[in-house]
């Protein structure tokens, strides 16, 4: 199942080549390889059923006026902790139907 794009609610100027700024598309990947990271870091710990959906799911979730800055976004992601990601997967259990 392929998960929606996080840049879909980002208001973002078209890439210039000498700007130096990351297309969206160079950012969907770069955000998608560190959420397979994460959930690989999570695995060797022993959590076995952690998605790299589940990752983008849970930082993204307070997201609520388009993505932050890329560092804040990197530094959500790879400073998240098991603890708090399994308290939001427990949450995110009861909140289901």
């Amino acid at each position: 199942m392929k998960r929606p794009s996080p840049l879909r609610s980002v208001n973002r100027k078209p890439q210039d080549s000498t700007s130096g700024m990351m297309g969206d598309q160079e950012l969907f990947n770069s955000v998608e390889r560190l959420c397979e990271v994460k959930a690989e870091e999570f695995r060797m710990c022993g959590y076995e059923n952690v998605t790299s959906e589940q990752i983008w799911a849970c930082v993204s979730e307070s997201y609520r006026r388009g993505l932050p800055r890329v560092n804040r976004l990197v530094n959500d992601i790879m400073s998240l902790k098991a603890n708090n990601f399994m308290n939001w997967l427990m949450v995110s259990v009861y909140k289901q139907p």
